[in-house]
């Protein structure tokens, strides 16, 4: 079977204090997201959130149905979020294919039956990252490149947080149900995300963390805000971000990271922000 899936499910903040650094990784990290000729998919009971990955390698792959969906196929009550993070590829949205190259994204609304994803050369394939959360109603198929992205410019190198942040599929690009995506891109010298670190009640986040370079690595920074924990990750790993958690992170040289939110509410700078020097 070429689609490999795992559920998670849900943690209560007072637990979580007390989860060993095997405990922690267990429940938060999706160790492996991309894998040769299959889709590897995690879903997760915080918002019913899907994340994985597609590289079709040998061969095209098809997105279908997995038991803990009882749907009839993928997008039945569904919207579907894509970025290629790797060569150019394409995915076959019923009769229609929409090509996408590296960093590219589309948004797949409710009620797409057949999902196909492929591969321009078979040496060099695409690696789609997919994310996914409940949809109550139908909206367009629709390719977003980064010239459509909502751009902002942050940080600064004296505070090591200078990036980029191409907002995707967000209200001001695209309308989805609930489903919220965007890249994040760090410059060089530049190793802190989401400074200041927060949280926010009516959502929750998935960060894919990638371009770590060979031999570098990611500490990703999770928990409430005063019982803080830390889990160190590499290339192409993700991590799920309960409501109850900030999400933040250093790495030990410049990085890209997708995040993704669903929840209530769409409003981006929806947050209750921690400043530093207040965390713990």
């Amino acid at each position: 079977m070429s689609i490999i899936y795992e559920e998670r499910y849900a943690s209560h903040p007072d637990d979580a204090r007390s989860y060993d650094t095997e405990q922690l990784r267990k429940s938060f990290l999706i160790e492996k997201v991309m894998e040769d000729d299959h889709i590897r998919l995690v879903y997760s009971h915080y918002d019913r959130y899907i994340a994985g990955g597609a590289v079709p390698l040998s061969a095209p792959l098809e997105l279908t149905a997995i038991d803990p969906m009882k749907a009839s196929y993928f997008c039945e009550r569904r919207e579907l979020g894509i970025i290629n993070v790797g060569a150019k590829g394409s995915v076959m949205v019923d009769q229609t294919e929409y090509p996408l190259d590296f960093k590219e994204a589309l948004y797949i609304g409710k009620g797409a039956r057949t999902i196909i994803f492929k591969s321009e050369s078979k040496t060099q394939p695409a690696r789609f990252y997919l994310n996914s959360t409940p949809a109550h109603k139908e909206l367009p198929t629709r390719r977003i490149t980064l010239k459509d992205a909502n751009v902002l410019q942050m940080g600064s190198q004296q505070t090591s947080n200078e990036r980029q942040i191409n907002q995707l599929l967000i209200s001001k690009v695209i309308e989805t149900c609930q489903l919220q995506m965007g890249m994040t891109e760090l410059r060089p010298g530049s190793v802190w995300n989401t400074m200041p670190a927060h949280t926010h009640s009516r959502r929750m986040e998935v960060y894919f963390y990638f371009n770590v370079p060979e031999g570098q690595a990611v500490c990703h920074f999770m928990g409430q805000p005063q019982q803080t924990r830390h889990i160190w990750m590499g290339n192409e790993q993700a991590v799920i971000s309960p409501n109850w958690s900030i999400h933040s992170a250093a790495g030990t040289s410049n990085y890209i990271f997708i995040w993704g939110m669903a929840g209530e509410n769409m409003d981006y700078t929806d947050m209750d922000v921690v400043p530093p020097n207040e965390l713990r």
